[in-house]
């Protein structure tokens, strides 16, 4: 505390007052954590099981339980729970999903030809969502999945997202250093800026083991009034060859995706643009 705070009294008693508590997590909170729990690779869990993945005890959990199954939210299944289609008929009603299905027969034709994993998201802060993935039964095993989210700078499809925002806003609100997830993500900010002007001016995007090792990708925006609104990219795994003319096919998919998109919303749903969506 400083001399002239020390003298002012009144000044010395606003320094020094206790920022209030921290209110106790709602009712609603409590909820969203459960329906958390449940992921990828748990997808039908216990009551005990849910109450250690959702850190809430488990007269708590059971209330919650028997509400979300009144509401849809989640369902029984065995001895255990799982998530309620109820749930999928809500992320399915987004602005995003209503892209990713015009999307979808763009994506599948482009994963046909090249025989690699392709994947399609939005950005969300700083992160990607992942609304699509499309892969073959011998694709390398990878750590996305519908709905999932990995940092934008770890990614090829983040940073093809990346490369279309305002530089200046990344350099002011972007973490330094970032979230790595290898030895090889980038996480200092000034070096990723300059990397996504490489991407805004080629159109491609690229990274070799950033996100997982052994797996390498490249990502193409989906470019609608200068804004990304979506990204496309192919997954393969490092030391393999894409078929030639793979960069010209990825950007073809985003390019018709926008197209089709730019159409559906001239029909009466300017209002999702740009953002939103």
């Amino acid at each position: 505390m400083t001399q002239q705070a020390m003298s002012d009294p009144e000044q010395a008693e606003q320094t020094t007052q206790v920022a209030p508590a921290t209110e106790p997590p709602s009712i609603l909170t409590k909820a969203f954590d459960l329906l958390r729990a449940f992921n990828p690779h748990e997808r039908v869990m216990t009551l005990s099981e849910l109450s250690r993945a959702a850190d809430l005890p488990k007269s708590t959990v059971h209330r919650l339980l028997a509400r979300l199954v009144e509401l849809g939210a989640v369902e029984h299944h065995r001895s255990g729970y799982k998530i309620g289609l109820g749930l999928l008929q809500l992320g399915a009603g987004t602005p995003a999903g209503y892209m990713r299905d015009l999307g979808l027969p763009h994506l599948s034709q482009l994963h046909r030809w090249s025989g690699a994993t392709v994947h399609f998201a939005v950005l969300r802060q700083f992160d990607v969502v992942y609304l699509e993935k499309l892969s073959t039964r011998d694709s390398p095993a990878s750590i996305t999945s519908i709905g999932g989210r990995l940092p934008a700078n770890c990614t090829a499809i983040g940073k093809a997202l990346l490369a279309h925002e305002n530089f200046e806003d990344l350099a002011a609100f972007l973490p330094n250093p970032m979230p790595r997830m290898t030895a090889r993500s980038v996480t200092d900010v000034t070096t990723l800026i300059d990397e996504l002007r490489a991407v805004r001016d080629s159109g491609v995007a690229r990274e070799d083991g950033e996100a997982q090792p052994g797996l390498t990708c490249i990502a193409s925006p989906v470019l609608l009034n200068g804004f990304a609104i979506g990204a496309v990219s192919l997954g393969f795994e490092s030391g393999t060859e894409l078929p030639p003319r793979a960069e010209q096919a990825l950007g073809m998919t985003a390019r018709r995706i926008a197209e089709d998109v730019d159409c559906g919303l001239a029909e009466g749903r300017e209002h999702w643009f740009p953002r939103e969506i």
